[in-house]
């Protein structure tokens, strides 16, 4: 069987995606303290090995094989795909696409818990994450789950749009390390100001995020038409957040900062997600300037609650994911197969029915990731020594350091 256009741009998209999360790497890792980016990378690293062994082994039957419940798919009839190599060729183009998507999930709740936490248990972690909470998610909202037309919830209320993971994603990975944070408790040096160690290599990884995001939102494009709509909405939406920020920051702190400025491209990177096939390019820009102030404000807030999310995971992934996901509430075009939003026509009922996923997926997730998490602190302990944290986190979990000058 010869590829055609359509599995072939699957593949490619694939391989940005993958890209995408040694991006997060360069991101996280510039953005932490000098004594822990190595752990850092680490900790995204290993999301993408335990992902993608969740997700072969049988996180794909997890998410879309016969329903159980509606919560989740059957996972026993594709162990270790033993069922997928003998069906369609194009069936595992789509399984290896759909693993890039649980690594980068998994990968973005790092940097909520860096300098603290211990390495063999966030391996521990990483599955049983992807196990219970992505894999059951992925099936509720794109496999044959409740929040789908014919679904328990989604018959209610109706069926969400969500293209490329703003619930699945961005929403999951964002209260899971809210609820993380909380568990785990503050870092010892909390009080102390953070300051990134490398801000040229955050700046490099938001700028492999950004072109590996073309293919995060593009790799299912089934026509021409939606993918060069997919492709404009991913270009201006975190340009709108970008600006945002910096402008924001430039009211309220006199100077725009590089740090802001990424914060705010990733943010409205977030936000077009799940809207990016569905809206129109002025409607992305709108969605990258909500998200944009959003995040920020979000990281204001904060603050001033004092939960140590140390690289503003929540503010960029929760917040931004549900500005976008809810904005496609009044955005959305009208299409043969998606219901319109609020201004072209179509009533409350597709804003409704974005708020009700949000609100599902904020429930299931946090509920399960509080569970995991909780266990987990009681059995192998979530954290390092206080003291070890002093010294620094990369010489304890992994005795190497980042930099040497001797």
């Amino acid at each position: 069987m010869e590829l055609d256009a359509v599995n072939v741009w699957m593949m490619v998209a694939a391989g940005l995606v993958l890209l995408m999360t040694p991006g997060v790497a360069f991101f996280y890792g510039g953005m932490t303290r000098i004594s822990s980016s190595i752990n850092m990378m680490m900790m995204v690293f290993s999301a993408m090995a335990v992902g993608a062994l969740v997700w072969v082994l049988y996180g794909y039957g997890l998410s879309s094989g016969e329903s159980i419940g509606g919560i989740v798919g059957n996972p026993l009839s594709q162990i270790g795909l033993s069922g997928a190599v003998a069906g369609e060729p194009e069936t595992l183009i789509s399984i290896g696409f759909g693993a890039t998507f649980a690594m980068i999930a998994i990968a973005l709740i790092a940097g909520a818990v860096a300098d603290r936490a211990k390495f063999s248990t966030w391996l521990v972690f990483a599955a049983l994450w992807v196990t219970f909470v992505y894999c059951p998610l992925a099936f509720m909202v794109w496999g044959d789950g409740i929040l789908t037309a014919d679904g328990a919830i989604g018959s209610v209320f109706g069926a969400a749009i969500d293209f490329a993971g703003g619930t699945v994603v961005h929403i999951n990975a964002g209260i899971s390390a809210l609820v993380l944070v909380v568990v785990m408790g503050r870092r010892v040096r909390y009080s102390t100001p953070h300051k990134p160690h490398n801000i040229p290599i955050t700046v490099l990884g938001a700028a492999l995020l950004w072109f590996g995001w073309f293919g995060f939102n593009g790799g299912a494009a089934s026509t021409i038409e939606q993918a060069g709509l997919i492709w404009v909405n991913t270009l201006v939406a975190p340009a709108a957040g970008m600006i945002t920020w910096i402008t924001i920051e430039r009211l309220r702190a006199s100077r725009p900062s590089s740090i802001g400025s990424v914060s705010g491209l990733i943010a409205g990177l977030v936000a077009i997600t799940p809207a990016c096939a569905d809206v129109e390019p002025y409607a992305a820009i709108l969605i990258g300037v909500a998200a944009g102030a959003g995040a920020y404000f979000a990281v204001v807030a904060k603050n001033r609650l004092r939960y140590d999310d140390a690289l503003d995971v929540v503010a960029v992934h929760l917040v931004a994911g549900i500005i976008g996901t809810v904005m496609i509430g009044f955005f959305a075009i009208p299409t043969e197969e998606t219901a319109a939003g609020l201004f072209y026509g179509g009533g409350f009922g597709l804003l409704v029915a974005q708020i009700v996923a949000c609100l599902v997926a904020l429930v299931y997730a946090g509920a399960v990731t509080l569970v995991i998490s909780l266990v987990l602190r009681k059995t192998m302990g979530l954290r390092i020594d206080p003291r070890d944290e002093l010294d620094g986190i990369d010489t304890i979990e992994h005795a190497e350091r980042a930099y040497s000058f001797r």
